[in-house]
């Protein structure tokens, strides 16, 4: 197993003022890491800083929070506060989101993400250090900020990478890679991209998982959300990228055509295997360590909705959880 093992926070269905015991529980079954999203659910540090005064046993991380959706100076100040509430605990990764995310829902511009992701790279590292910037970037510019209270023990920066500009960009610049969307197989071909000789280069890897033995319903949930995500330009061209033209190009086509219907029937059950980890606990905890082995130091899960899931007791749930920790 991988010496990391990490779950996406907050769990759905549960409260986030019921996680205080999800955290115990996921630092019993043996996960080290709790990670969040940020898409249209709970921001991305909400969850992170209940955790940091929670759960003192487990590392933080964001996965991802958007580069375009803060300003610089308010993401430097956001990260510098968690980053001093769990010292040496917490990386931030950052990443371009999506024009749905950032444009549609946050009234702000997708444009340039490859260089908007590597000035608030750069920005970060040097605000987080404590250091005054005064600074023009391609994407923006910063006047003599610096920050009040710089934290004792900067924040790992991680970013975002689906292809090969951003990868190397994320090799070269960021202390380590955060992957999404992705198979196992598909680990090496993006390493060979974000290539690093640095022990601790982190390489954080999100994958959704759907513990149900009823096959029928976890591709069908697993249908909805590839033609959800992998027809976003970025994702499909990430898809392309990996060779899967021919498995998805006919869902692609239906798409674009309108017709949702003859998309979601066009996904490969082989597809939607790889995609989405699903079987008993156990048979998704062992697909889950095959990440590890292919290079993901941090392979973190992230839960599908059950079919039940409403209905589960905190014994079930504690059970669930455990019974997919590494131990």
């Amino acid at each position: 197993m991988s010496t990391r093992w990490g779950m996406t926070v907050p769990l759905g269905g549960v409260p986030l003022t019921d996680h205080a015991a999800v955290f115990a529980t996921l630092a019993d079954a043996g996960f080290t890491d709790l990670w969040s999203s940020e898409v249209n659910g709970t921001d991305a540090f909400t969850p992170l800083a209940l955790a940091a005064a929670w759960q003192p046993r487990v590392r933080l991380g964001s996965a991802i929070t958007p580069v375009f959706t803060r300003g610089p100076g308010l993401l430097a100040m956001t990260a510098a506060a968690l980053a001093e509430a769990a010292p040496g605990r917490f990386q931030l990764g950052i990443g371009a989101s999506s024009p749905v995310v950032v444009g549609d829902w946050n009234a702000a511009d997708f444009t340039k993400p490859y260089a908007r992701s590597r000035d608030m790279l750069r920005f970060l590292r040097a605000a987080l250090a404590g250091e005054v910037v005064d600074e023009e970037y391609e994407t923006f510019r910063v006047r003599r900020f610096r920050l009040e209270r710089p934290p004792a023990t900067p924040p790992g920066l991680l970013l975002a990478a689906l292809r090969p500009g951003m990868l190397r960009l994320a090799s070269a610049e960021a202390d380590g890679v955060i992957l999404n969307w992705l198979a196992a197989t598909d680990v090496s071909r993006c390493l060979s991209e974000a290539k690093s000789d640095r022990w601790n280069f982190e390489v954080v890897a999100r994958i959704f998982v759907c513990p149900t033995e009823d096959a029928d319903y976890a591709r069908t949930v697993g249908r909805r959300m590839i033609a959800a995500y992998l027809t976003v330009p970025a994702y499909a061209e990430f898809h392309r990228w990996l060779g899967r033209e021919a498995e998805l190009g006919p869902m692609w086509k239906a798409w674009a055509a309108g017709d949702r219907k003859g998309a979601l029937a066009a996904i490969p059950d082989e597809v939607v295997d790889e995609l989405i980890v699903h079987g008993s606990p156990e048979q998704c905890r062992d697909h889950v360590a095959r990440y590890a082995e292919a290079g993901v130091k941090v392979p973190v899960m992230a839960l599908v909705p059950l079919p039940d899931q409403a209905n589960l007791t905190p014994a079930e749930l504690t059970d669930l959880l455990t019974r997919l920790g590494p131990r």
